[in-house]
């Protein structure tokens, strides 16, 4: 068992998990990652990192390896289900407004260029363990010890949960609570696809919406197109669907072109099925010298695209928490509760809200949806974001 005064556990090797280790080593923490999956995940498909979460990468190093394994957004459109424009956001005003283009990444890529950073620093490497299924953690007044499933045990100043919406170490700490159902299942696809409209140079895309459905259509990067359909749906519908291709297109059979040909262009394999949750926000991350954090601590709907950036924010205020308290564990922890809570619970309504916005079934709401968005000036569809952008 290692011991060490400024040593840190840091339980998930996702985005978050991985983001705190950086920021934890820059700030010249002693840091042991542990990850119950055999490896980095190689599932998922396209994260959007918007300025916020940019902002952060730049500090830990890694922003010009996500720009370029990644595209830039460079053009936005919303559209109705038939291809009418409702609105083309302004991107360039955005970028100049918030200081950086949002990126489009694959998740493992993002995953991997975290890893390698964290890894290979020539200062403090550091290291990651696979196989390591965290069951519980105890502690006392000087150190906290997560114990795993296979015996192991390890000990440090903090443990920190990142181990995803359905966190063992929430569980642990405030007992099991359920899931909070959107009211829609998501389909997700990777694809080689070419639209001269929505070039790979340019980068972007656009978002179709209909009644009690949406697609989106982005590119993605190194030839890659990603997509994802929103479906208004009983809970449960995503484990009922065998065969997703299918389903897409039955979804969006007849939808603005080119919905129908990028989905006819995915492999079946490409295509994920999931229903989409919240979770209540809680009022407190912690248990002593436990901590929660990313998914763990305040998962959120996609809609505003805030669930990994808002993971990567927290890794940073937590090391800073931590670097301007010194020894102070427990209020480091207090103050970084004060920082983010506060902001996170507010995303995860606002995310909410958006969803039943954009998820709008009724064919009047939805019109007059449309036309709000339709006679926004641009300033003000750039300045929409503020609350969420500018931290």
């Amino acid at each position: 068992m290692k011991t060490g005064k400024r040593r840190a556990v840091i339980i998930g090797a996702g985005i978050g998990g991985l983001s705190a280790a950086i920021a934890m080593q820059q700030c010249g923490w002693q840091v042991a990652v542990t990850e119950k999956r055999e490896g980095l995940a190689e599932m998922g498909a396209g994260i959007v990192l918007a300025a916020n979460a940019l902002r952060v990468l730049k500090h830990l190093g890694v922003v010009d390896e996500v720009y370029r394994h990644g595209a830039k957004v460079g053009k936005a459109e919303i559209r109705t289900w038939d291809g009418k424009l409702i609105v083309e956001l302004p991107t360039d005003v955005q970028e100049k407004r918030y200081g950086y283009m949002s990126c489009l990444i694959h998740r493992s890529e993002l995953l991997h260029i975290l890893y390698e950073r964290l890894v290979h620093a020539t200062d403090a490497a550091a290291t990651v363990h696979f196989n390591k299924k965290l069951i519980d953690y105890e502690q006392d007044g000087t150190a906290v010890t997560a114990i795993y499933e296979d015996g192991s045990r390890e000990q440090a100043s903090i443990l920190i949960a990142a181990d995803g919406v359905h966190s063992r170490a929430r569980e642990r700490m405030f007992g099991p609570e359920p899931l909070r159902y959107s009211g829609f299942t998501a389909l997700r696809g990777i694809a080689d696809y070419c639209d001269d409209r929505y070039s790979m140079e340019l980068g972007g895309g656009f978002e179709a919406w209909g009644h009690g459905k949406r697609f989106g259509f982005s590119q993605l990067g190194q030839g890659k197109v990603f997509w994802f359909a929103a479906i208004n749906s009983i809970e449960g519908e995503a484990l009922r669907t065998t065969n997703r291709k299918e389903a897409a297109l039955r979804h969006f059979d007849g939808w603005y072109n080119p919905i129908e040909a990028v989905i006819a262009a995915t492999e079946p394999s490409a295509i994920l099925a999931h229903d989409i949750y919240d979770r209540k926000p809680l009022r407190s991350w912690s248990d002593g010298r436990a901590v929660l954090l990313g998914d763990a601590a305040h998962p959120m709907l996609p809609n505003l695209g805030q669930g990994g950036a808002q993971a990567i924010e927290d890794a940073a205020i937590l090391a800073d928490c931590l670097r301007e308290a010194r020894d102070d564990t427990a209020g480091a922890i207090r103050r970084y509760e004060e920082l983010r809570i506060p902001r996170t619970s507010r995303i995860v309504r606002q995310s909410r809200r958006m969803g039943r916005m954009v998820q709008l079934e009724n064919a009047a709401a939805a019109s007059a949806r449309n036309l709000l968005l339709r006679c926004m000036p641009s300033s003000l569809l750039a300045a929409q974001l503020d609350g969420v952008l500018k931290v």
